[in-house]
Parts: structure tokens; sequence; C-alpha cells
């Protein structure tokens, strides 16, 4: 059974970095684009970005770049999100996800971890 298990989740105060982590099991992760999002309470579940199979091309959402970077640890089956100068609208539960470059939906989802950026 695939399992994605997010960490790193916490409370910062705005301008502040958190790192997060996505671990995966049972799952050729290498096989996998993976990619992260995030829900703010009453808002529907948005794109962060992504990152391809090799680690060679990402994508972000406007709101994050220049902020936030993807990268990959093949051999570890670990996805992370390093995120920097933090603002509060960037509080949500981030999930990661992972899916087959060819198909544009997700096909498996972490439980996800909460980001609370105080001002």
């Amino acid at each position: 059974q695939v399992q994605l298990v997010e960490s790193g989740g916490g409370l910062v105060q705005a301008g502040g970095s958190l790192r997060l982590s996505c671990t995966a099991s049972e799952l050729t992760f290498n096989d996998y684009t993976m990619g992260w999002f995030r829900q703010a309470p009453g808002k529907e579940r948005e794109f962060v970005g992504s990152i391809n199979e090799n680690a060679e091309s990402t994508n972000y959402a406007e709101s994050v770049k220049g902020r936030f970077t993807i990268s990959r640890d093949n051999a570890k089956n670990t996805l992370y999100l390093q995120m920097n100068s933090l603002k509060p609208e960037d509080t949500a539960i981030y999930y990661c996800g992972a899916k087959r470059s060819d198909i544009s939906t997700y096909d498996y989802w972490g439980q996800g971890t909460q980001v609370t950026v105080s001002s």
C-alpha cells in the first residue's frame, strides 16, 4: 500500500523558514512526478509546485516563486519543500502528491502537515 507521509510543519513567525519533507513507501519513487499543494481554511486546495522524476524540471505557483524551493532525493524516496520568507497567507495544510508524468491527475496523497505563519 502506497504511503506518503509529510513532516516538518509547525508555527513560525512571518519572515521565517520551514522545510517540509514527504517520504514515500511502496512506491517506485523515481517513476513519479511529485507535487506540493496546500489548503487554507475555507479555501480550495491549490497547487504550490512540482518536480519531475529526475529533478530536471520544477514548476511553482506565482505566489511562492522566489521563496519556495522543491527538491527530491530519489535514493531516500523523499520530497522536500524549502519555504523561506514565509507570510501569514502561507498558512495552510500542506500536502504532497505523486503522479505519473503522462497523467494530469495525482494518484496518491499524503495526510498533510500544518504550517502556521504568525504576523
